[in-house]
């Protein structure tokens, strides 16, 4: 099964929704880390998040889901973009228990949610926004849910599952009106909203993993009036590259460079999402700092990878 998203809409309930499903990039993302129970699984319920908020988002660029924790995970990020690149890496410390709970899982933590727009897009050149998101909740969906009855006012549900081969996610949310653009949902809103809800509550974890879109969607709403959108593909891709490299290199400076280079023979550098490894010499930094070498693009230091 392919890793894509279809979005759908429940006309006659004015309500919207999306279906994710990964797994090429679910595998690949495992690869980098052997990652307890309790870790692999809030990771891929990120992932399959990140996925469906991309995706009901305009924007041209990548948003970005980052929890800073204190223990035991201290750091868990996953990014989606405009065209369908996702990835995501999780750090913990010592021993965590395949059922330790959510809400002991990062601690006294932070969620951010960000918006980077693309710096080549003609609207709102490389302008940034940001939420916190409360991590008071028992589950990273009670989180997400909560954040936009909160600060969006705008009625959300989400079912995830996760195992050892895939990530699913489905994800409803009310269609503001004019009507209710200020105020919460009539009686007529609350009702359809409940009824599509209450539908898709009675779908297992099984189910939601193994069912495709259009099975999965007649069994809970086949007497709806529902138009389902064309696919979107989504697929495992890291950012890194030899050339984000070079200019991480040159943003150390000259001086630094060639003292590293002095004390350990080679620059080595390795990609936290890829694992993928990076040697630079003494010949590459004699080019990086030679004359017709030129930096194009800013640095982002939150997006690169450790140099050794």
């Amino acid at each position: 099964m392919s890793d894509k998203l279809h979005r759908f809409l429940l006309e006659n309930l004015n309500i919207r929704g999306e279906w994710v499903s990964l797994n090429n990039s679910w595998q690949e993302i495992q690869n980098s880390a052997k990652y307890p129970k309790a870790v692999r699984h809030v990771l891929g319920e990120a992932l399959a998040i990140v996925s469906l908020l991309a995706e009901s988002l305009k924007f041209d660029g990548s948003l970005t889901l980052q929890i800073r924790g204190t223990q035991p995970v201290t750091m868990l990020v996953v990014q989606a973009t405009s065209e369908g690149d996702i990835r995501g890496i999780a750090k913990w410390q010592g021993e965590i228990l395949d059922n330790t709970p959510f809400s002991e899982l990062f601690g006294a933590g932070t969620m951010v949610i960000s918006i980077e727009n693309n710096p080549k897009s003609e609207a709102r050149k490389s302008k940034q926004y940001q939420s916190l998101v409360s991590l008071e909740g028992d589950s990273l969906a009670a989180c997400l849910i909560e954040y936009f009855a909160q600060s969006e006012q705008l009625e959300t549900q989400l079912w995830l599952a996760v195992d050892d081969k895939s990530v699913a996610g489905l994800m409803l949310q009310s269609i503001p009106t004019e009507a209710t653009a200020n105020d919460s949902l009539d009686m007529n809103e609350k009702n359809n909203w409940n009824h599509a809800t209450i539908l898709a509550d009675s779908l297992s974890k099984d189910e939601l993993l193994s069912l495709d879109v259009k099975t999965l969607l007649h069994r809970l709403y086949h007497e709806e009036d529902l138009r389902l959108y064309n696919a979107k593909s989504l697929r495992f891709k890291c950012s890194c590259s030899q050339t984000k490299i070079d200019r991480m290199i040159y943003a150390l400076g000259e001086a630094d460079a060639n003292a590293l280079i002095q004390e350990q023979g080679t620059i080595d550098v390795d990609c936290k999402f890829c694992n993928k490894h990076y040697v630079l010499d003494q010949v590459d930094i004699a080019r990086l700092f030679s004359k017709g070498f030129t930096p194009q693009d800013s640095i982002d230091n939150s997006d690169q990878p450790k140099v050794h």
